[in-house]
């Protein structure tokens, strides 16, 4: 069973930078493609970035493409989100989810199976 667990938010100034964490447990990393999404407050969740299981493929919506940087360590079992540049619009809870190895990038939160908790970020002004 996977278990998801995400770390890494806090409270940030604009332009600032942050790196979130998602380690993967209870199965093997290398077995499950991955992506970051985010909840706005008051706003449906998004999809911020995809990573295939071998880091092969990596995808992003425009609104973070240039700023954030996905990236996988299936050894250690850990999914990162390195975000630069960041503005007050990335102010969200940020979640790692994940699905079974596939060939492609998915946007849509009903691709994926399993889901973290989260982790908040603030980005002040």
């Amino acid at each position: 069973q996977v278990h998801l667990e995400e770390s890494g938010g806090g409270l940030v100034q604009a332009g600032g930078s942050l790196r979130l964490s998602c380690v993967i447990s209870g199965v093997t990393a290398s077995n499950y493609d991955m992506a970051w999404f985010r909840q706005p407050p008051g706003k449906e969740r998004e999809f911020v970035a995809f990573t295939l299981w071998n880091s092969g493929y990596s995808d992003y919506p425009d609104s973070v493409k240039g700023r954030f940087t996905i990236s996988r360590d299936n050894a250690k079992s850990k999914l990162y989100l390195h975000m630069n540049k960041l503005k007050p619009e990335d102010t969200a809870v940020y979640f790692c989810a994940s699905r079974l190895r596939g060939i492609s990038s998915s946007v849509r939160t009903g691709t994926y199976d399993d889901w973290g908790r989260g982790t908040p970020v603030t980005v002040s002004p």
